[in-house]
């Protein structure tokens, strides 16, 4: 059975960075349409980026200009790389993946199959 194990949480200080990682493997079908979400303490699930099979990306407001979502398709891996984090980014990370067909949107709505377990981060002030 197809998983997405994502990795690279930790605690940091305010203005600090790390990358999560989030290796697919055993997926039944290929996946075009990648993303991570983010689900803070007392909060809703939120997206924070999405990129797609043409390398297109968008970004959750609160985080454009500081996080950066890239793919290595030979190593099948998922990152996000977080720069100047803040404690408001303090949550557990999810990374998601699906197929879409071409005419469809790859966003934050998309109906995303496989999940990761999460990976913590703490950014502390």
């Amino acid at each position: 059975q197809g998983q997405l194990v994502d990795s690279g949480g930790g605690s940091v200080q305010a203005g600090g960075s790390l990358r999560l990682s989030c290796v697919a493997s055993g997926l039944t079908y290929s996946t075009n349409c990648m993303a991570w979400f983010r689900q803070g303490p007392g909060k809703e699930r939120e997206g924070v980026a999405v990129i797609n099979s043409g390398d297109s990306t968008a970004y959750a407001t609160s985080v454009k200009g500081r996080f950066t979502i890239s793919k290595d398709s030979a190593k099948n891996t998922l990152y996000l790389q977080m720069n100047s984090l803040k404690p408001e980014d303090t949550a557990m990370y999810y990374c998601a993946s699906t197929f879409v067909p071409e005419w469809l949107e790859c966003d934050f709505g998309t109906d995303f199959n496989y999940w990761g377990q999460g990976t913590q981060v703490t950014v502390s002030s």
